[in-house]
């Protein structure tokens, strides 16, 4: 059997360069293709109309139940489209001819939705809900099972997989007593769909129901139904719709005659061309070899956490397959799952109130739950498993906050400077503290996004020491990281040959002309009128991996990270400084001020420098990847007459193509960022067609971040003239990101009293000087 390529599943699925992702279970991380897929035909709505979007999609519409049909064991006519497992079983229920005093059998493992609906028809319709008991196990006891259907029953209803736990339901087994017994079986699949092998006729399900956002990795709002040919004979479903029936007389309708009766005229046509997408996907990688790698790596994470003293698994005995389900001692699931979050490990927690005939009967109130997938690996269970194992703190409450012991440092910000100054800070044995406002992951500020630019070339000599360090400290970085952040390609920048003025220079770079260019990069289209310069040591950055190895890192070494903690003010405290949050109050030795385009309003003597503007980027497609990759492209920048700095990236890691503008309009940081318009994106568009003759795609991705602009496009870089004990790093006006451990550790050194000639050009006092 060969095993599932992993690395490339990982880099087919943009989500992974963010987090670690253990909540398949909740909302899986989509593919780039599925993505790509909703985008494309949200598009073509928006250029041709729906309804002409719908007709040129026809057949890739139908060929969604063909695939449902396929996972499912079924015909496609037997497959219904909804928008969720919930609609799906409400059609289902609601078209049962129902009478009072119906006996409705259902497992302990049903999802809150469903026993909602069942008490709705207990109160209504006069049904009687019977919970069947649960055998050691703690799956279905087939015995009482059999004794109950020795009384006529309308339904037996199971979740194969329930939300609550790793349980596995027989149902098989379940199958077989419900056909002998003459009563329709209807199987939540919710959890299973995707994970585990679901064939409808062979387990003896009447009627199926599942989810597309969880195993099968589509979008959320999509949904599957089956019913079986004999059932949808004795359905009828209340409230038929002209996708379903048609008006063929005066006062008539007949319904369809497939299991569409079941749907509705007006769905989401790109969120179902999505759910196509990843059931293909699933279809071709294998559910049996799905099913083989999450179960892997979910006993793996089993066996691991059941070695940890305080951790205790919370799995039944028929428990498998991709969920695992834990405690940890003295600690509230919810706080559990914050304090991975903020870790970068992303799974949830159960509630008893979602699964409270399982939960409630095992004397649980919630759980932590994780759930693997195709695009996890060895590393990411290692990851969870030592930062389970860490019981590092979750944010402080108001009261610990003031009452709290003094810190060495505290690091305000957690963009790539503020992360990078946490970590080195902490290697050293430095206590720190570091405070966000946001959440890990956000996209407020100028860290984001999956991959940035970095390159030796600079127009001015005083750059070339820290340039020098940068390359070093990104080797650094990356072996702690144990993962390459650097990627070599070499890049191009080109400007007008009219323009006398100098451009860039540097170790290593050339002057190439448009000829010259067009051999190192084909992919880069400049005319006669463009000089430029190569820089064979220019390359992309992961930034994404950035960001996720600087928060395990600085947690690894004992960094006390508190997201969602917004700093209001600081004030010097003798040798010391006191930090006031919207949580309580800290003091701490040193000070070090990271907060991108908060900058100007923490420290208002810079803020009259301080220039916060909107920069938006695009990622493009490209009928030939290869041809917009490296080594046919690299980074690069043209400065465009009339227009300004174009900048981008060759496609990379799954990625598409990205370029962006080096300039914008004034922003607000105090104002959530927005999406970015159709004329921004039109307007990069415009300069793809001309200087990129390869990216002849659609938009497949944009992404909007903020720079801080200083004059002469400087950073401000070290103590406060005034307050020495406060330390700044500000102003990375659009090309700070390269530098990130850099000035990480230069903020450690100074913080620790090292000397820094090298960045006194950097000085804060400096940044309006001419």
């Amino acid at each position: 059997m060969i095993p599932l390529d992993t690395a490339a599943l990982r880099a087919a699925t943009p989500g992974t360069r963010h987090a670690r992702h253990f909540n398949a279970a909740g909302a899986a991380l989509p593919s780039e293709a599925t993505l790509g897929t909703v985008i494309e035909h949200l598009r073509l709505e928006a250029r041709i109309g729906g309804y002409e979007a719908a007709e040129a999609a026809k057949d890739r519409f139908e060929n969604v139940y063909t695939l449902a049909g396929r996972l499912l064991g079924a015909d496609p006519a037997d497959i219904a489209l909804m928008e969720s497992a919930t609609v799906a079983w409400h059609r289902l229920l609601d078209a049962l001819p129902l009478r009072p005093g119906d006996r409705i059998l259902a497992s302990a493992s049903s999802y809150v939705s469903s026993a909602l609906h069942l008490f709705q028809l207990r109160d209504t319709r006069g049904i009687e809900i019977e919970v069947l008991p649960c055998g050691p196990d703690g799956a279905v006891d087939l015995e009482a099972l059999e004794t109950a259907l020795l009384r006529p029953a309308a339904l037996v209803t199971v979740a194969h997989v329930p939300t609550s736990s790793a349980l596995i339901e027989p149902v098989a087994e379940i199958g077989a007593l419900t056909r002998a017994a003459g009563v329709p079986l209807l199987l939540d699949a919710t959890q299973s769909l995707g994970q585990l092998p679901v064939h409808a006729v062979a387990l003896g399900c009447d009627m199926v129901v599942g989810t597309g956002r969880k195993f099968l990795r589509g979008p959320r709002g999509t949904g599957l139904l089956y019913v079986s040919p004999a059932m949808r004979e004795k359905l009828r479903p209340p409230h038929p719709d002209v996708r379903g029936a048609v008006w063929n007389s005066t006062d008539g309708f007949e319904l369809a005659a497939g299991a569409r009766r079941f749907e509705t005229w007006e769905t989401s046509h790109a969120l179902r061309l999505g759910l196509g997408t990843a059931l293909g996907e699933a279809l071709d990688l294998g559910v049996e070899a799905i099913h083989r790698h999450t179960t892997g790596l979910a006993d793996r994470l089993r066996s691991a956490l059941s070695d940890i003293a305080g951790v205790r698994l919370t799995d039944p005995p028929a428990g498998g397959g991709a969920i695992v389900t834990f405690v940890v001692d003295g600690e509230q699931p919810v706080a559990t799952v914050r304090r991975l979050r903020s870790a970068g490990v992303h799974l949830t927690q159960v509630p008893a109130s979602h699964g409270r005939w399982d939960l409630q009967r095992r004397g649980l109130d919630a759980v932590v739950r994780a759930s693997v997938h195709v695009y996890n690996d060895p590393e990411d269970v290692q990851t969870l498993i030592d930062t389970v194992g860490r019981k590092t703190s979750a944010p402080a409450s108001p009261a610990l906050l003031t009452a709290g012991p003094r810190a060495d440092v505290i690091v305000v910000g957690a963009g790539v400077h503020g992360a990078s100054a946490a970590w080195h800070l902490a290697q050293c044995g430095t206590n720190v503290v570091q405070l966000e406002q946001f959440a890990d992951g956000h996209v407020q500020g100028s860290s984001h996004a999956h991959i940035r630019m970095i390159r030796r070339a600079y127009p001015n000599p005083v750059w070339d020491e820290l340039v020098d360090r940068a390359y070093l400290a990104w080797a650094e970085l990356s072996a702690a990281a144990g993962t390459r952040l650097l990627t070599t390609t070499g890049g191009i920048y080109a400007r007008p040959a009219a323009d006398g003025t100098p451009g860039l220079r540097g170790p290593g770079v050339e002057t190439v002309d448009a000829a010259r260019a067009a051999g190192i990069f084909p992919g880069l289209r400049l005319g006669t009128e463009f000089s430029a310069v190569y820089d064979p040591a220019a390359g992309v950055l992961d930034a994404a991996a950035t960001m996720r190895s600087l928060r395990e890192l600085a947690l690894a070494n004992g960094v006390d990270r508190r997201t969602g903690c917004r700093v209001e003010s600081w004030a010097a405290d003798g040798g010391g400084v006191t930090v006031r949050t919207a949580d309580g109050v800290l003091r701490a030795d040193r000070l070090v001020i990271a907060a991108g385009p908060w900058t100007g309003s923490l420290v208002p003597a810079l803020a009259a420098h301080l220039n916060v503007v909107r920069i938006v980027n695009i990622h493009i497609g490209a009928s030939d990847p290869a041809a917009v990759s490296a080594p046919q492209l690299g980074p690069f920048s043209v400065e465009v007459p009339g227009v300004g700095l174009l900048y981008g990236l060759p496609a990379f890691d799954g990625s598409a193509m990205k370029i962006g503008l080096d300039h914008g309009p004034a922003d607000d940081p105090s104002r959530p960022q927005t999406p970015v318009t159709a004329a921004e994106a039109a307007e990069l568009m415009a300069l793809a067609r001309r200087f990129l003759p390869a990216a002849d795609g659609d938009v497949v991705d944009s992404v909007s971040c903020r720079y801080t602009m200083a004059p002469r496009n400087r950073f401000a870089l070290g103590a406060l003239p005034e307050t020495p004990q406060v330390l700044v790093a500000a102003a990375c006006s659009g090309h700070g990101f390269k530098f990130g451990p850099a000035i990480g550790a230069a903020l450690a050194d100074l913080a620790l009293g090292k000397q820094r000639p090298d960045l006194d050009f950097l000085a804060p006092g400096l940044l309006g000087e001419e």
